[in-house]
């Protein structure tokens, strides 16, 4: 495992203790060195979201979904933050891609009756 996963791996460790500030760190950390690191954008956005800056979370996992358009987890994430925020239209979008990607997608199948 090289250097930026390695700090990836240690911010997720961040995030999942609940230490947003050591996790964003790290994340910018290895944006700092690839800006289009799409993981790096993904979990940066994640935490973002748990600190409720929304519009920084959403310009994360939007940035992320764009380096890496087929990856379904950071779609359903950029989806599950769209719910959260009531923004209905695009968070149906974004489950109906990850649908036709992967039909059996549970976190999508679960999520999409919602806005059927």
């Amino acid at each position: 495992m090289g250097q930026l996963e390695e700090r990836i791996e240690r911010g997720i460790g961040f995030k999942n203790a609940g230490d947003y500030a050591s996790a964003v760190a790290e994340f910018q950390a290895v944006l700092s060195e690839v800006s289009e690191y799409a993981e790096a954008r993904h979990q940066l956005g994640l935490v973002y979201g748990f600190m409720g800056l929304f519009d920084e979370s959403l310009e994360e996992l939007r940035r992320a979904a764009s380096i890496e358009p087929a990856n379904l987890n950071i779609r359903n994430d950029l989806a599950l933050t769209y719910s959260m925020l009531g923004m209905c239209e695009e968070a149906k979008a974004e489950f109906e891609f990850v649908l036709r990607n992967d039909p059996e997608n549970e976190i999508a199948k679960r999520n999409i009756q919602y806005f059927c």
